[in-house]
């Protein structure tokens, strides 16, 4: 078999796979403290070296390591985390973070089952027994762990940085932030929320909190259309290798073996 076959068709696969990631950024472009997504290519060179550096196979005891397949392999996704620009909304429960880390919320699945999921979306809100929560209902979290909740029938309410909430002059609570030594220990869950996993450590966040304003996504469109149409001309260019292949083969197929 002709393995230019192969190296095309995994650049393909791998162009596609970019290019689903990269739709799902733009349509999270005006979503609310979204994060950018990649992904990250192995190319076959790589690969074979990284299993010829492999130690846990004996050096007398050596291991087929597959099928000799050139190409290129979809490698690990990634999240920027860095931060979106902030915009003014004026509205008192509205929250963004000025450095990293992460709103703690009660998020509550189809089954009932609750557990706590992190977010940078601070676009916030109250419900009539004066609990704070998402767009979504879920609960924000304070320092204690328990559903945020002020006083509905006052109407002076203000947010300080440290993330307390005042009123008449009076802190009724105070709003969790956290951060976490590794984001790589943090995995992502739906569209705006985080949690961690096995070896994630939890640390105190250095953010401060601006009621009034929400952190916007960090997606640059017009890089992300730039890069969408780079990938449309890989993906292309694959598809010319394999028509020239395969023109290559119908020749020496049903030509040469006439002479």
């Amino acid at each position: 078999m002709v393995k230019g076959l192969y190296t095309a068709y995994t650049g393909m696969i791998l162009q596609e796979h970019r290019m689903d990631v990269m739709a799902n950024n733009l349509a999270n472009a005006n979503t609310n403290g979204y994060k950018k997504e990649g992904v990250t290519a192995q190319s076959f060179d790589d690969l074979l070296a990284y299993k010829i550096k492999d130690n846990s196979e004996t050096y007398r005891n050596p291991k087929n390591i597959g099928v000799n397949n050139p190409g290129v392999k979809i490698g690990e996704g990634f999240t920027d985390f860095s931060q979106g620009p902030v915009k003014e909304t004026s509205n008192t429960y509205d929250m963004a973070l000025t450095d990293k880390g992460f709103f703690a919320v009660e998020f509550t699945n189809k089954s009932g089952e609750t557990s706590v999921k992190y977010t940078r979306d601070g676009n916030f809100t109250l419900t009539e027994e004066g609990y704070l929560v998402t767009r979504d209902g879920d609960f924000v979290l304070n320092k204690n762990g328990e559903h945020v909740q002020v006083d509905t029938l006052i109407s002076d309410t203000v947010i300080n940085t440290a993330g307390q909430i005042i009123q008449d002059g009076k802190v009724v609570d105070d709003i969790q932030v956290v951060d976490f030594e590794d984001y790589n220990y943090l995995k992502r869950y739906g569209e705006n929320y985080f949690e961690p996993i096995d070896g994630a450590t939890m640390k105190d966040s250095e953010a401060s909190i601006y009621a009034g304003f929400l952190e916007t996504s960090n997606i640059s469109v017009v890089s992300e259309m730039v890069d969408m149409i780079a990938l449309s001309r890989a993906y292309e260019s694959n598809q010319k290798v394999i028509t020239t292949i395969d023109s290559t083969l119908e020749i020496a197929v049903g030509q040469l073996g006439r002479l």
